[in-house]
This record gives C-alpha cells, sequence and structure tokens, in this order.
C-alpha cells in the first residue's frame, strides 16, 4: 500500500514538472521591439545585464514557455543574428499599439503573449498562469497593479484587431483605450504575489537611472541565488 502510494506520488510530481516545463503551442510570443527610444537615447534592446543583451535575456525566457516567438521591430537588419520571425509595424508612428496590431495581424496563433523588449524580470510562472487564464475564452489578460494596467505584459487575442483598428482610424493610441471595447481579464496583486513581487514585476527602462536601479535589483538576485 506504501509503495503504491508512493508511486502514484512520483506520477502525480512528474506529471507536474511536465506541465511545468512544456511549450505552449497555441499560443504565440510576441516581443515588441519597434520603440525609438528617445528618452533614453539609444537602443534599449541592445543594453547589457551582466553579459547578456536584454533582447537576448527576454528571447531566451520567451523561448522556455512559447513553441513559437516573433519579433516586431522596424529595424530588423539589427536583429537578424536572432533567427526568429520578424515583422515591420503595418502602420508607423503608432507606438505600442501600432506594435500590439502588428503582432495581432502576424502571428500564426489566436492568440499571444506581448511583452516589451525592455522589461527584463519576466516571471515564467506568471506567464504561464496568465496562458492558463486565457483558456477561458478572455479578449486580453492584464495585469493590474496599484490600479494601473501593464498592457505590454499581457495576453491578447485576434478578435482585439477589430476595436484596435478603429482606435487608429480615430487618431487615439493610447493602448487601453480599447479595453472598454473587449471583455478583459485582469490578473490582480494577489495572484501575482503567488510568483512575485508586483512592483518588481513589471519594471521597465525608460531612463539610463531606471536601467542602473534594474542592473542593482537583478545583480542583488543573483547574489542571492549563489
Amino acid at each position: 500500500m506504501y509503495k503504491h502510494e508512493l508511486k502514484k506520488d512520483s506520477v502525480a510530481i512528474m506529471k507536474e514538472k511536465s506541465e511545468h516545463n512544456k511549450l505552449y503551442d497555441h499560443i504565440t510570443g510576441v516581443i515588441l521591439a519597434g520603440g525609438s527610444s528617445k528618452r533614453y537615447g539609444k537602443n534599449k534592446a541592445f543594453l547589457k545585464i551582466g553579459s547578456a543583451r536584454l533582447i537576448d535575456s527576454i528571447l531566451q525566457e520567451m523561448k522556455t514557455i512559447f513553441k513559437r516567438v516573433i519579433l516586431i521591430t522596424n529595424e530588423k537588419k539589427k536583429y537578424e543574428y536572432l533567427e526568429i520571425p520578424m515583422f515591420e509595424d503595418y502602420v508607423k508612428g503608432l507606438g505600442p499599439l501600432g506594435g500590439i496590431y502588428t503582432g495581432l495581424m502576424s502571428m500564426p496563433d489566436q492568440a499571444g503573449f506581448f511583452v516589451a523588449c525592455d522589461m527584463p524580470l519576466i516571471n515564467r510562472q506568471l506567464v504561464r498562469y496568465m496562458v492558463d487564464i486565457n483558456k477561458d475564452s478572455y479578449a486580453a489578460v492584464v495585469p493590474l497593479v496599484a490600479s494601473e494596467v501593464e498592457p505590454l505584459h499581457a495576453i491578447y487575442t485576434k478578435s482585439c484587431m477589430k476595436p484596435i483598428r478603429s482606435l487608429i482610424d480615430s487618431h487615439h493610441y493610447q493602448v487601453r483605450l480599447f479595453y472598454d471595447y473587449i471583455p478583459v481579464r485582469y490578473v490582480k496583486e494577489d495572484e501575482i504575489r503567488k510568483f512575485c513581487c508586483p512592483s518588481k514585476a513589471f519594471l521597465n527602462i525608460n531612463t539610463p537611472d531606471e536601467f542602473s536601479k534594474i542592473q542593482s535589483l537583478i545583480n542583488a538576485q543573483s547574489r542571492k541565488l549563489q
């Protein structure tokens, strides 16, 4: 009886590990690297934390979660070495909204997990949790922290294309505006806290000072793991 229970426990653990490490093949990973980085002064995707460029680190993380990963950029030549599918903005000059629209138009699956190239603290477990939420057929799954949405660490489906196109045609380019026209599942702080710190999970880099703070945070985390 005891051995039988042990065997059942071992099978359950192996199954859990397998689920934990599987590559999703029904949703595309979409990296947004189309920003001009005016506030920073140079391309943030190629900033280095340790020996790795931001874009390389983010791609590596995305490849541990998604079978298919694409890049949205208006500087395709700079990213050729990544050897992944790349797409230029269909409508240039719209900022993140244009990148999301292009990703939705280009991705091979009905849904995509979208992340900005300057968000180095991706938490795999949180992303997987969001993907699992998406099975309930929401048009978008978006983190919500301190009453602020995180539109560049979110899942969007192709059903978002029509309301986004309407925003573009009316010259309104703020991402969150199209949320009023779709079913959105907001991922609250208490959910996020199960996997990581909500105040740190979505940090992005807009200035050299912010980059320095994120570097210090990552270095401190690395020292804890040693």
